[in-house]
């Protein structure tokens, strides 16, 4: 039997002070799809855009889930409160996230200042959850420095992530036999910064200058960010520093240049964009079987108009 939902005033208040089971109860309802959503993304709306959101993708077995650990450890060092969303492929049977027990980032379960969540993608085909953008915005306004998305990585979700983060990391791995194919499946376009990871394995200067050939022939402005491309052992907490420091010079650039701000309102388009199609199809799931379809659909196939004209008096009446 579920537990009685405090009210969302309170656990906004209880989220802003740290407290992380109200944020665990808050995404909660953003997943579950709660009556509460709209009033606590009201709730919320006022403490939003602090945080710096990095997304984190890349083929599967590059190591994006030690790589997102040693990011965290490296943030923490600093002082900075860390949330992650580590999207997982879902469960066929329960719906939920496979790899939800993240076994290594276990290191962090008990550190105050940091916020783990996996969460299901349910069958989205982009590899991220719906609910992500939403759940993001609890991680913000609760007031965590950096929100780290780690992505499923199956294909279409290194593009989608780009549209969700400020900040956009591409890992690649040298002997994966697909990580230079993976740049040209399109991540050239939405990388900002490129990390060969596991670079103690033989082939890391080939995946290094293959994908530097290919980032020279990319087109940018005069004024663009140039990607760096930087080599870590995640596992051993080699190059990591370096990340972050490249994390932070993007961070610096889209602030001085305009593209933070830029990034953040197609962020909110795309996010209202979402949320009201997705109230259109439950409007229209309601259709079938009403009178006013009936009536229009007779009209069509005896002639009398087109569908069409049918659709667009469909949608006025709605």
């Amino acid at each position: 039997m579920s537990r009685r939902t405090p009210p969302v005033a309170e656990l906004v208040e209880r989220a802003r002070a740290g407290e992380s089971r109200a944020v665990a109860r808050l995404i909660s309802l953003v997943e579950d799809e709660s009556p509460l959503l709209r009033e606590v993304m009201a709730a919320l709306a006022p403490h939003a855009g602090q945080a710096h959101i990095v997304g984190i993708t890349g083929s599967p077995g590059v190591g994006k889930s030690t790589s997102t650990s040693a990011l965290v450890s490296a943030y923490r060092a600093t002082g900075k409160r860390v949330g992650v969303l580590a999207v997982d492929p879902s469960s066929p049977f329960s719906g939920g996230a496979l790899l939800g027990d993240r076994v290594r980032m276990q290191d962090h379960a008990t550190d105050a200042g940091v916020f783990i969540r996996s969460m299901a993608s349910r069958g989205h085909l982009g590899g991220l959850a719906w609910s992500t953008p939403q759940a993001l915005r609890v991680l913000d306004a609760a007031g965590f420095d950096v929100v780290l998305v780690e992505t499923v990585g199956v294909g279409q979700s290194e593009v989608e992530i780009a549209g969700m983060a400020d900040t956009t990391l591409i890992l690649l791995a040298p002997g994966m036999g697909d990580g230079i194919q993976a740049a040209k499946a399109g991540i050239l376009e939405v990388g900002d910064i490129y990390v060969v990871n596991k670079a103690d394995r033989d082939g890391v200067q080939n995946v290094t200058r293959d994908l530097r050939a290919m980032l020279a022939l990319a087109e940018r402005d005069a004024d663009a960010w140039t990607p760096p491309i930087l080599k870590t052992v995640a596992s051993r907490n080699e190059g990591v520093d370096e990340v972050v420091a490249a994390i932070e010079d993007r961070l610096a650039w889209m602030r001085a240049s305009g593209v933070l701000e830029d990034r953040r309102r197609s962020r909110a388009r795309d996010e209202i964009e979402a949320i009201a199609m997705t109230s259109l199809r439950s409007r229209f799931a309601h259709l079938h079987g009403d009178a006013r379809l009936d009536v229009l659909a007779a009209k069509v196939a005896t002639g009398a108009t087109d569908p069409y004209s049918a659709a667009d008096e469909l949608i006025s009446a709605l």
